[in-house]
């Protein structure tokens, strides 16, 4: 009987412009710290200009390294990266039905063990992920990823969120939030919010489910943070599950160039909180952004908003306000007023706040 022998990557250290830090305390530094020369997500795929998803894809495989076996379910980085027999991965990869991504990486997990523990396969136990859309991992396939991180599988789950089905013409999904416009919940007289329902949290469900897992939540605007929960989620022995906020360009209607800022914004507006939960110890950890904005100032910036009326922004920001004090902040004053829609009945006359040289969001 051969042991298995299992990996174990470094963290980065966070700076600059890849740290979580305002703009005047150098946000806009072009620094990185020295990431990996390999990159397992190569150029010449098929996404979208300003695909969350792609960028999510590469500082992953990035994080991961080359002994890294990849599933991937039926979505739209199903479809962009594997067309005309070619993809852009230097690692074994391999597509599953949109609702096996759970249960075909158990299965992968557990041959790699027992392939290894029989002298069969020489090498250490590779980094195992898969990574499924909102879709597959929120709706068609939550049974089977929930049935693998309680069977407590050594494999990353990683969820990456643009919040619809985009794959298939941006239809509604479980984490589409609250009026977030799709072809399933289009805007009118009877529905003018178009989507009535709050997403699903679908990370607090599976860090609740299965507390002897890994859980952490992140976004394509924190990029190393990204990185160094990939590699926390690999690192822990057993099942892990990452929930990556990453924005849709096509499902969303924004400016390409956009894409990392508003995987910010949507932290700083309070409606995505990033934090990690541990397992050991059974403690939530939460990132306190360094600014708190209105929620305002991330609905402008996508098309998908352009429909809402001062009842639902003010919605939007009581939901943001309990967020805040979820994660243990205190809601500024200017906050709280902003959950009367009263305070909302000029949206069109408003100026939102830009950073410099970012382009304009609204």
């Amino acid at each position: 009987m051969h042991e298995v022998i299992r990996q174990h990557l470094p963290l980065f250290e966070e700076q600059g412009r890849a740290a979580a830090v305002p703009d005047e305390e150098g946000r806009d530094l072009h620094y990185l710290p020295d990431m990996p020369g390999e990159d397992p997500y190569q150029a010449g795929h098929r996404t979208c200009a300003g695909c969350g998803p792609a960028i999510e894809y590469r500082w992953t495989l990035k994080a991961a390294g080359e002994d890294t076996v990849l599933a991937g379910p039926t979505g739209c980085m199903y479809v962009a990266n594997s067309t005309y027999l070619c993809t852009p991965y230097t690692v074994p990869w391999a597509h599953t039905p949109i609702a096996s991504g759970g249960s075909f990486t158990s299965g992968m997990a557990a041959a790699y063990e027992a392939l290894i523990r029989k002298g069969r396969y020489d090498g250490p136990y590779p980094n195992i992920i898969v990574m499924a859309g909102d879709g597959s991992a929120s709706d068609i396939g939550l049974g089977s990823i929930s049935g693998a991180l309680y069977r407590n599988h050594d494999a990353l789950f990683v969820m990456y969120d643009n919040e619809c089905y985009a794959n298939t013409g941006i239809q509604v999904s479980p984490t589409t939030p609250y009026a977030g416009m799709t072809t399933f919940t289009p805007f009118g007289k009877k529905i003018p919010e178009g989507k009535k329902l709050p997403p699903k949290n679908m990370a607090r469900m599976m860090a609740e489910g299965h507390p002897h897992c890994y859980v952490a939540t992140t976004t394509v605007g924190y990029p190393v943070d990204l990185m160094n929960k990939t590699r926390k989620g690999l690192n822990n022995q057993g099942a892990a599950f990452l929930h990556c906020f990453t924005p849709c360009q096509k499902g969303w209607v924004y400016q390409t160039s956009m894409t990392v800022e508003i995987g910010r914004r949507v932290v700083e507006a309070g409606l995505f909180p990033v934090w990690e939960y541990d397992p050991e110890n059974r403690e939530y950890h939460y990132f306190h952004p360094p600014v708190q904005r209105p929620v305002t100032d991330y609905l402008a910036m996508q098309g998908r908003f352009g429909h809402m009326l001062p009842d639902h922004v003010a919605t939007m920001q009581r939901a943001a306000n309990q967020n805040w004090r979820d994660i243990g902040m205190d809601v500024p004053d200017e906050l709280i007023e902003l959950e009367d829609p009263e305070r909302h009945a000029r949206l069109k006359d408003e100026e939102y706040a830009m950073p410099l040289n970012r382009g304009v969001g609204a």
